[in-house]
């Protein structure tokens, strides 16, 4: 017989962040890291033979928990991959309420009708995962392996195992950050003696916020902010935050540059990356990053910060800047919580790596 613990990756930054990163890459976070270290203990004492991860950055760090004291070569396996997203990559999930709101709705259901350009099925994902998984069991006979993947994907591939329709996946719920499945696979099947087990990880504050309702709650969009038209708001934004004005006027910025985050409707907040200035190397700058009082403490702040990395991710950028009073405290508490610390030691000025290094 061989035993099989199938573990979902860390919290990364699309969890964080409120995007959707299927096969895209994004690091993990601090929470992330420190969930890696509880999955270190919690496997303590426990035999491993062999480790495998799918290829993405966020399943590979969580997968040290087990390789990094045994010496084990982790085996990567892109067929261990979340369900392929398509045009949705990275994507904030509020924009794709917004925009697609009864195709989102078909995803979080597991509809087996759900895709869109570029994607795969639900049915793909629990056909490609389960084989993957069945091909490491019949590889390693009476081991123990550690197999890191995805929520979605391990979602599909257990509903299998369990006797599951095509169209029941939805049933089971999606798993925690680094929930375990302990699988058992013999003579050719495979059984489940138990499925999404966090006992290593602190109870949660509070329920999670699902499907269409939580995000309707959860998740903001960006839409492009009109300057001169707001010129007040981002002025007095710039005010309250302690900062100086800069220029806004004359089409100084970008478009996409400047950006009000919303949760529906609803103005939460506001964010400048100010694209042309690099005070370093492969450096973006933050003019500002603004949380209404009302909405603040509700992890939008962080949905704003990803926005930002996001963006100047892309643009090849691998690190961020922005400006930090030295008596603003709530916000030196927010940005040093999500790992920006004194650049070139500049008391008003913080910076944060953003590049893709495990």
């Amino acid at each position: 017989m061989t035993t099989i613990y199938l573990i979902r990756h860390a919290q990364a930054e699309g969890n964080l962040y409120r995007r959707c990163h299927s096969w895209h890459n994004g690091l993990l976070t601090h929470t992330g890291r420190e969930q890696v270290k509880a999955l270190e203990k919690r496997f303590e004492g426990v035999h491993f033979d062999a480790a495998y991860s799918s290829d993405l950055y966020r399943t590979m760090s969580t997968a040290g928990a087990v390789c990094r004291t045994r010496g084990l070569t982790l085996r990567v396996d892109p067929q261990l991959r979340e369900i392929g997203a398509g045009v949705w990559e990275d994507v904030p999930w509020g924009q794709l309420l917004h925009d697609h709101r009864d195709s989102l709705a078909a995803f979080l259901r597991c509809d087996p009708a759900w895709q869109v350009e570029g994607s795969e099925t639900h049915t793909q994902v629990r056909r490609r995962v389960r084989a993957a998984v069945e091909r490491i069991a019949q590889a390693h006979p009476g081991q123990t392996v550690a197999v890191v993947s995805h929520g979605c994907a391990i979602r599909a591939a257990l509903s299998a195992w369990l006797g599951l329709g095509e169209d029941e996946i939805g049933r089971l719920p999606l798993p925690d950050n680094t929930g375990v499945a302990k699988l058992e696979a013999a003579d050719g099947r495979v059984s489940v003696i138990y499925y999404n087990d966090s006992r290593h990880l602190p109870p949660p504050s509070a329920p999670p916020l699902v499907g269409v309702a939580g995000m309707e709650k959860n998740a903001l969009r960006f839409s492009p902010l009109p300057i001169p038209q707001e010129r007040a708001q981002y002025l007095a934004a710039l005010e309250e935050c302690g900062l100086a004005p800069d220029s806004v006027d004359g089409g100084s910025h970008a478009p996409d540059s400047m950006v009000l985050a919303l949760l529906g409707d609803t103005p939460v907040g506001l964010l400048h990356m100010d694209w042309a200035r690099e005070d370093a190397p492969r450096t973006g700058w933050v003019s500002l990053l603004y949380v209404a009082p009302e909405f603040r403490g509700q992890r939008f702040g962080a949905q704003l910060l990803g926005h930002a990395v996001c963006t100047y991710r892309a643009m090849g950028r691998q690190f961020l800047r922005l400006p930090c009073p030295p008596d603003n405290e709530r916000a030196k508490k927010f940005f040093f919580a999500h790992g920006f610390a004194h650049a070139d030691g500049r008391p008003d000025t913080l910076e944060q790596y953003i590049g893709l290094a495990l």
